[in-house]
């Protein structure tokens, strides 16, 4: 499906009920049901990730095809591995070509029993799941938070607990410590110092959850409100202090004139100064997600910028380097890539922009969230639109909330 967007003014007023955080939700899910919790996880998140999570855990088969969703199968392969029985978890083409072989060969260390179905490396997966035995294991730290994350989440189910020493510079500690901060809520108590992560044996405690905003889909009305002439967005169940480390990204709009501000149950967000640096040197090691939005403002916005911290990009939904790229291209911007894990542009435009950008998402849910504002500029049209469905299904009902024109192409 092919989506149209434009707006004919550059003003934004409204509320705007965000996504509940699928980060959140997709942990909650799984510590839900390590607990054994009676409770329902309250605002769960509607992405398509975590309705795939949630049907994977209440389902009572043994063969499970997840799609695209990089988060369950990572989650669901840990937490299948310590479940007796044997279980094969599949995917999309894209999944299949998604690396895994680093939580598997540490979830074998444990005494896990995982085949490899085609391709070595890859899903689908076999798993002959056992009891599991914690030790002293070592990871690279700039390997995707994800597999680290499914590891700490079992680790207090496992016998002896589990000790991680992560050698390197850590990639998105943040994340890792959004999961450690939801388990001590479940009553699990962690030590993470230096780069070593200690997990005793311990039980997990039920207790009633309710799942908080999401600030990976805030990043895009922070986006808009940046490209904005004018405007006030309200953002209920936001919060400015959270388990999400991408809400350390609220200073990052600042210099394009964007402030934030609490109010009772979420924060404003207002256009207060149409400003913008002169160039943008940012750090995305702890907000790799962020990445889409901020490339796709500084080139709206004509800002040359230098990022950096990139290195988990290219295997996400897709190589998002080069998918930035590829698109931005379409807007006449020439995009490098100075080193591993970079991306940069000296604010020139060789290439001829396309009248209508028609924007590949390469079925990346980031790629459409973050070029639909690029509207402002003038009529963009988004292929396989709906993949928003994968964070935030009702992204476009809320462009239409605030004066955007959003119709199939």
């Amino acid at each position: 499906m092919k989506f149209q967007v434009s707006k004919q003014d550059k003003k934004v007023y409204g509320t705007i009920n965000l996504p509940a955080s699928k980060s959140i939700a997709n942990r909650a899910l799984i510590i839900h049901a390590l607990s054994y919790s009676p409770y329902e996880i309250q605002n769960l998140s509607d992405s398509d990730d975590t309705k795939v999570l949630k049907k994977v855990l209440e389902s009572n088969t043994n063969l499970f095809d997840i799609g695209h969703a990089g988060t369950a199968m990572r989650f669901l392969t840990a937490f299948l591995s310590q479940i007796v029985g044997e279980w094969v978890v599949t995917g999309s083409e894209r999944m299949k070509q998604r690396p895994i072989k680093v939580l598997v060969d540490a979830l074998n260390e444990l005494g896990a029993k995982i085949e490899y179905v085609e391709n070595e490396g890859f899903p689908p997966l076999r798993i002959f799941g056992s009891h599991l035995k914690g030790k002293i294991l070592e990871l690279d730290g700039s390997i995707s938070s994800q597999y680290i994350s499914a590891l700490l989440m079992i680790a207090p189910t496992l016998e002896d607990g589990l000790t991680l020493r992560l050698k390197n510079r850590i990639t998105s500690r943040s994340y890792i410590e959004m999961t450690l901060k939801l388990m001590k809520q479940f009553g699990v108590d962690a030590i993470f110092k230096g780069n070593e992560i200690r997990i005793p044996q311990q039980p997990y405690k039920p207790i009633e959850y309710t799942v908080e905003g999401d600030w990976s889909g805030a990043s895009y009305w922070y986006e808009i409100l940046s490209l904005a002439d004018e405007g006030e967005i309200k953002l209920p169940n936001l919060h400015l202090i959270s388990l999400q480390g991408d809400c350390n990204i609220a200073p990052w709009f600042k210099p394009f004139g964007v402030e934030s501000e609490l109010y009772d149950g979420g924060i404003i967000i207002r256009k207060t100064a149409n400003i913008q640096p002169k160039k943008l040197n940012l750090d995305f090691l702890e907000n790799p997600d962020i990445a889409q939005t901020m490339a796709v403002l500084c080139v709206m916005k004509g800002v040359p910028f230098h990022f950096t911290g990139l290195e988990t990009l290219k295997i996400k939904e897709t190589n998002r380097i080069a998918a930035l790229q590829n698109e931005l291209a379409k807007f006449g911007a020439q995009l490098t890539e100075p080193q591993h894990g970079e991306l940069a542009w000296d604010g020139s435009l060789p290439f001829k922009k396309q009248e209508v950008p028609f924007i590949s998402t390469y079925h990346d849910h980031r790629m459409a969230l973050a070029f639909a504002p690029a509207a402002f500029f003038g009529t963009v049209e988004i292929d396989d639109a709906m993949v928003v469905t994968k964070s935030y299904p009702a992204y476009y009902e809320d462009l239409k909330l605030v004066g955007f024109e959003v119709k199939e192409a």
